[in-house]
């Protein structure tokens, strides 16, 4: 990829609104995982690593960078219209009413956090994905690290759940991140060559987890 890097402090902005530690929830959701555990699908390492790679190659690359992507231009452009119209797609193509849920309680708390951050900046709380790039856009994040970034948080809290509900030791969890996480960059670019016709990527045993979910006797997690 040729696209240019982050400045330093850019850099560490990015490692702030990726952090696990952000305080926008994202510890309290398995996103479908935790039933996947329950019904069997997920039950060692090399099963997990499935699961995840299945997601990356596909949802990941094909849906949601893309759609990060269209959101990042908007946002640098100041195209309201645009800005609406990929956001209602972010939140149309959650499967679930708890992945739609998800997106739309972890925009709100993100909001919250970056009002705090900009004082009377408005922020875009519809959904999580647009209130990211509204960050990085005016922490002058590039659009590469921005995608970069997001994908790597998402498997970093993928793991996380991972390691509690598997169970996977700590070792095997960090084996797994530092496995796939190997491989967003070629991610990141495939994503950047979807056309606006071709995002989307259905993913039914995510979808068909997450609703189970919804009803799951014993859970931890709020997905």
């Amino acid at each position: 990829m040729n696209q240019s890097r982050s400045s330093s402090q850019a850099l560490l902005r990015l490692l702030q609104i990726t952090s696990p530690s952000l305080p926008v929830g994202a510890y309290s959701y398995s996103q479908g995982l935790e039933w996947a555990v329950e019904a069997g699908w997920v039950t060692d390492r090399q099963t997990f690593h499935q699961w995840l790679k299945e997601q990356l190659d596909g949802l990941m690359t094909l849906q949601e960078l893309p759609l990060l992507q269209r959101l990042y231009l908007a946002q640098q452009q100041s195209d309201d219209s645009a800005l609406k119209y990929w956001t209602e797609q972010v939140v149309a193509r959650r499967e679930t009413s708890e992945l739609r849920r998800e997106e739309r309680h972890r925009g709100r708390a993100l909001s919250a956090l970056l009002k705090s951050l900009y004082n009377e900046v408005q922020v875009n709380s519809e959904c999580q994905m647009a209130a990211y790039v509204q960050f990085c856009s005016a922490e002058n994040i590039t659009l590469v690290d921005a995608m970069i970034g997001y994908t790597y948080s998402w498997l970093d809290n993928q793991v996380t759940a991972g390691i509690k509900l598997v169970p996977l030791g700590q070792s095997d969890g960090q084996a797994l991140l530092y496995q796939l996480s190997a491989e967003i960059e070629n991610a990141v670019e495939i994503a950047l060559a979807v056309a606006d016709d071709d995002i989307g990527y259905s993913t039914p045993a995510l979808a068909m987890a997450s609703s189970l979910h919804e009803t799951q006797y014993c859970r931890l997690f709020r997905s």
